[in-house]
């Protein structure tokens, strides 16, 4: 596929040591993180993220396949996602190089009860890209792009097992309201999948606050 312009990523230059075994083993020890939306894939991309994704997967996290699928597949995934017009990909990359990302998705057009709400799915990074703070970069521009399209709600669901992003996500005052206990099948057991939601209006607005619902209903938005 041909590249297009995307918007400035955000960039930040860190020393740090790269994990053995990452394609980055033998560079610079000073890495240049960035996160943005991608529209297009430019050349090379497809394959970083193809290669990103199953790291993530066989690591057990961020996808519903419990095994990296064959690689067309996963190809007509990437470039499938990039043509609904509901879902906006966030990359997060090193030196470059796609190595997590994240969808924001929107409520389809129907769902106006709905519509002030926007779902987080699949964030994930590769293993080999860990320890450099991407994820937080990842969830904050998640954050601050649903700020900017309008949304007062943001919710994600998670894995139990996946420790590393549920501490994160806790970190970054997300509020859990329910678990499920067959979430997930895995080995043929069940997994339990807990469920989050975050306000992204001002502090210091009132409106529709959860806690003056006697219905003890959830914010909008759920498993995909």
């Amino acid at each position: 596929m041909t590249s297009e312009a995307r918007e400035p990523a955000e960039k930040v230059a860190v020393a740090t040591q790269t994990p053995a075994g990452s394609p980055f083993a033998r560079a610079a020890p000073e890495a240049v993180l960035g996160v943005e939306v991608v529209t297009r894939f430019a050349p090379g991309d497809l394959n970083d993220i193809c290669d990103a994704a199953e790291s993530a997967i066989e690591a057990g996290g961020g996808f519903g396949w419990l095994r990296a699928p064959e690689r067309p597949v996963l190809e007509s995934y990437w470039k499938g996602i990039l043509v609904v017009p509901e879902r906006i990909l966030i990359v997060a990359r090193i030196d470059g190089t796609i190595c997590g990302s994240a969808q924001l998705v929107r409520p389809s057009p129907g769902n106006e009860a709905q519509a002030f709400a926007v779902q987080l799915q699949h964030a994930f990074i590769a293993p080999w890209a860990r320890g450099h703070g991407l994820a937080r970069l990842l969830m904050e521009k998640a954050e601050v792009l649903a700020r900017t399209e309008g949304f007062d709600v943001i919710t994600l669901d998670v894995r139990e097992t996946q420790e590393r992003a549920i501490r994160l996500y806790e970190a970054l005052n997300y509020v859990r309201w329910g678990r499920n206990p067959f979430y997930a099948r895995v080995d043929g057991k069940p997994v339990a999948g807990l469920y989050y939601w975050k306000d992204l209006r001002p502090s210091d607005d009132p409106s529709d606050d959860p806690s003056d619902d006697p219905s003890g209903d959830p914010p909008a938005g759920g498993a995909a």
